[in-house]
């Protein structure tokens, strides 16, 4: 059931980064029970831990609360006795497993894999596959919402209780025990099987209606219910007995069975390969050099029957967009677009390092005397923390400091620069200095280290630890930028480290704190609730906090000489900025369900994601949750400048006009992709204006000023060092990065352009190239399309080239009837039919070595995006010859059928399918390039 809970906005603060505690400003459906907190335990005498100059203590200061159930009672991890001394991985996909939240669910809430759903009861595991998205929240909430299609267990299974027996990087396996039985089922994102071994009973599978059989192979059963198809597989030898909506097959003394959700039943083949070989870990390996990020996902497993070591995996958008690996014809439905069938254990991922600058470049557009009065006015204040007393708001004061150091550095103010950095450390030392009136306190049972004043469910429901520390460890790496001696491990860098160790530890075998606390390498982000106790999942509402971490790693680590803390860095920066760009801001219009009416939202949960925030629905604040802050990290979103234009427009519809309270944020968010635009309403203010808590004039100025200088950032072209960044305006590139070691060294850009900096500086050099007028990556109007890898048209001309495979025909003739299309869309189209004009293609297709195959497309038209085509043609198919190499498939082959009739684009949607017609083998279809190109006949 669906339930609302309202919570009055009075209760709350109107700060960012609010990610699990619900206000009421915003319907969100999440199924939450009504929260009271009761009165706090009693702390043990607390000890004092040193921890280089700095200490914490191992006991919560008196009066204080650590994690809590709904009515306040204390909760500790609800693990097995194998799990019970391994940290636990708290906010994650999976954590109510562990944390018990709600008193009456001694289970699970929702678990959210993809594309499977899970939920934990008395008698097993639910599982799911939600392919129908709902609108709910009054059009605000887009979701996929867990519903049972079968609950797997085994015969008899009725447990108190569900506990986490075992974990990796993205699976889990949750254990149930009666007394007589025992079970465990490993699941994990982007997999279609579930993995179970029990004991005392037969394998039992209960489906939510009665089931279609489709085939019956006696220990190998498809069945389909609620549409979706299933597979079965028990030991050999086993045979699945159905009878009414109860499954059930002795396992022959063994203690292994499994099922597989599939993408059609014509797949059964392929999925039983796999099915006895049990998945048990998974990991990811991460290195950044030369201007890239590579990721390798590895799942290790073991064949319960026969050899077979190999798996079946589905992979994200955010990872099939930057892997070159091959994959299958297979996909599924989830809340973040279509997922992609990788056949192996393993795939890798390539992106361009999105580089970190401690500041922008300095520049002739800035006025020093202007630029330095506005920093006195910071420096001077009467309290330049603004009377914060918790660990957020004073991180985002720390953060409005840290900011203002290397533009005061640049611009000469080194007086009003010590002052700033004398401020932070300060702050940061009274933090880090255990039994004053605030302190960090260790928890040893849930391994977390927990800052007190607490705020907004950091102590108690452990939330948004990499929110509130991402200002910490920033403002750290900007101290010790210039002052490595405060950094050391002997002074106060032990802290720091224990704050990235909370958050983002990089260890698997620290028994103090978890892998990755909060960042879910798989889903590519991080989650905020530490308890995940809702029906839509976890959640993470401010995007820009969590890479405010991942920057802050990158500095820190590149300031006191950790190359692998900075390259895990730009790792976690890397993969969440292309997760927030296909999952946040839905830039390629690939992901967002057709009839939610937005272009983006403030918050992302396991089963979809939500036009709000969580205490209000301002619009200002729901687009600029996810800007803030703005820093040298937040560069990487000027990747996709037509998704910031397209959101901006979206702030001020909704807003009935340009932002008023987060002006300077969303000013700042735009000169992105149109630093002019920004410039002119900086401009029409003239400073005139109050700026949100975590900004200063001074910084939006200087960066608003800056952009308009030099221009927006130019991320098709990377630096081989972190520390670098790339801006482009009227064809001249500037080039910047920041060395923060003790000799010189020379930066070279993808480019080609190399930049000396000297030993601990910012260096900054221009040169002819770039994109020109058109900034890279932002569509133009116009008529011509490329072909672009995640079945996107775009009018962009710098994708890299590549390649897409098409389905099989499945040795069944598919003239004139799409199969398994590839299918490339782009949707929001304005244009008028071209009198004369038709439509054209251009193709590059490939089928090697494989006989009689006939690549055939369709082209289709929705005039109004209503989701309705109005007119379709198809065109003949392409025989291909047997031998390797591209062969062009255009137009020409002559029109087969076409329906409807064209008329103008409103707002419209252009689709081209690309399907095999004929053979039995899959091809190939170019992309990125010439040679991959749709024209329409529009103007």
């Amino acid at each position: 059931m669906i339930e609302v809970l309202l919570v009055r906005t009075s209760l709350f603060r109107p700060a960012p980064g609010l990610a699990s505690r619900p206000a009421a400003a915003t319907l969100l459906a999440i199924a939450v029970a009504a929260v009271g907190l009761g009165p706090a335990a009693s702390p043990a005498a607390a000890a004092t831990i040193p921890a280089g100059a700095g200490s914490y203590s191992d006991s919560r200061p008196a009066g204080t609360s650590g994690p809590t159930t709904n009515t306040g009672a204390p909760v500790t991890p609800k693990l097995t006795t194998a799990a019970r001394d391994k940290p636990v991985p708290t906010n994650d996909w999976w954590s109510s497993l562990a944390y018990q939240r709600y008193g009456d669910n001694p289970y699970s809430t929702p678990m959210y894999g993809h594309p499977l759903t899970y939920q934990a009861k008395a008698s097993g595991l639910e599982v799911g596959y939600p392919t129908t998205p709902a609108i709910v929240g009054d059009g605000r909430q887009y979701e996929y919402a867990h519903k049972a299609d079968l609950t797997v267990g085994l015969s008899g299974l009725n447990s108190p209780d569900t506990k986490a027996d075992a974990w990796s990087d993205w699976t889990v396996t949750p254990y149930w025990a009666d007394g007589s039985r025992t079970f465990r089922a490993t699941i994990g994102h982007g997999m279609p099987f579930v993995y179970a071994k029990g004991s005392g009973g037969d394998a039992r599978i209960t489906t939510a209606s009665t089931p279609t059989v489709f085939s019956d192979q006696g220990n190998v059963l498809g069945i389909t219910v609620a549409g979706h198809h299933y597979a079965l597989f028990a030991p050999t030898g086993s045979d699945w007995n159905v009878s009414g909506t109860a499954i059930t097959a002795g396992l022959g003394g063994k203690d292994y069975f499994s099922l597989a959700v599939l993408p059609s039943t014509d797949a059964l083949a392929t999925y039983r390969k796999y099915a006895f070989s049990f998945v048990t870990g998974s990991q990811v390996a991460w290195q950044s050099t030369g201007g890239n990020v590579r990721a390798t996902y590895s799942l290790t497993t073991e064949a319960k029957e026969g050899t077979e070591r190999g798996t079946l995996q589905a992979l994200y958008r955010h990872q099939w967009l930057h892997t070159s690996d091959a994959l299958t014809p297979y996909t599924y439905v989830s809340p973040r677009g279509t997922m992609k069938v990788r056949e192996s254990a393993t795939f890798t991922t390539s992106q361009k390092n999105n580089g970190v600058v401690p500041a922008l470049p300095a520049s002739s557009g800035v006025d020093k005397a202007r630029l330095a009065g506005y920093l006195n006015e910071v420096a001077n204040a009467s309290d330049p923390f603004s009377g914060a007393a918790d660990t957020y708001w004073t991180g985002k004061a720390l953060g409005r400091l840290a900011q203002l150091v290397p533009v005061a550095d640049q611009i000469g103010e080194t007086a009003t620069r010590d002052k700033l950095l004398g401020l932070m450390k300060g702050r940061l030392q009274e933090w880090f200095t255990a039994g004053g009136a605030s302190e960090f306190s260790y928890d040893k049972d849930w391994k977390t280290l927990t800052g007190y004043p607490a705020s907004y469910g950091s102590d108690t429901e452990l939330n948004d630890h990499h929110f509130h520390y991402s200002y910490y460890v920033y403002a750290a790496a900007i101290i010790a930028q210039y002052d490595q001696a405060w950094a050391a491990d002997s002074a106060w860098g032990t802290m720091i480290k224990h704050l990235i160790r909370d958050t983002a530890n990089p260890s698997r075998t620290d028994s103090a704190y978890p892998f990755l606390r909060g960042f879910d390498v798989y889903a590519g982000h991080s989650w905020a609730s530490g308890h995940q106790g809702f029906a839509a999942g976890n959640n993470q509402e401010s995007s820009s906090e969590s890479i405010n971490l991942s920057a802050g790693l990158v500095l820190w680590g590149a300031a006191t000489g950790d190359t692998a803390l900075r390259d895990l860095g730009s790792f976690l920066l890397t993969t969440e900025s292309e997760a927030i760009t296909q999952y946040w801001f839905d830039a390629s219009q690939q992901v967002f369900p057709a009839s939610f009416g937005h272009d983006t939202v403030g918050m992302v949960w396991g089963s979809g994601g939500a036009y709000s925030t969580w205490w209000t629905a301002n619009p200002e604040e729901i687009h600029g949750i996810n800007v803030l802050p703005v820093t040298g990290g937040s560069l990487h979103l000027a990747r996709e400048k037509a998704a910031i234009k397209r959101n901006i427009a979206e702030m001020e519809r909704e807003n009935g006009g340009p932002a008023q309270e987060w002006r300077d944020l969303l000013w700042q968010f735009e000169s992105l992709s149109d630093p002019a635009a920004a410039k002119a309403k900086w401009d029409g203010v003239n400073g005139n204006y109050t700026p949100e808590q975590g900004e200063s004039k001074a910084h939006t100025y200087h960066w608003i000023s800056t952009l308009n200088t030099v221009g927006a950032p130019d991320m098709t072209v990377s630096g081989d060092l972190p520390t670098s960044a790339v801006f482009s305006k009227d064809g001249t590139r500037t080039y910047t990065a920041h060395n923060h070691g003790s000799t010189a060294r020379t930066v070279t850009f993808s480019d080609g352009r190399t930049l000396s900096v000297p030993a601990r500086s910012t260096a900054t050099s221009t040169g002819p190239g770039g994109p020109g007028p058109e900034e890279p990556g932002e569509p133009s109007t116009g008529n011509t399309f490329r072909l672009k890898s995640g079945g996107v048209l775009t009018t962009a001309t710098t994708d890299p080239a590549g390649a897409d495979t098409v389905a099989s025909a499945d040795g069944v003739n598919r003239d004139g009837t799409p199969y398994r299309p590839t299918v490339y869309e782009v949707k929001k189209v304005n244009g008028k039919v071209a009198s004369g004009a038709a439509t054209a293609f251009r193709l590059r297709v490939d089928a090697g070595t494989k006989v009689g195959l006939a690549p055939q497309v369709r082209v289709s038209y929705d005039l109004t995006g209503d989701g309705t085509f109005d007119r379709a043609e198809t065109f003949r198919y392409f025989a291909t010859d047997p031998v390797g190499g591209w062969e062009e498939y255009t137009q020409a082959s002559g029109a087969q059928a076409a329906t409807g009739s064209l008329g103008e684009l409103k707002n419209g949607t252009v689709r081209l399918e690309i399907w095999n017609a004929l053979g039995n083998g899959t091809s190939q279809v170019q992309t990125g390039t010439d040679a991959a190109v749709l024209k329409i006949p529009y103007v």
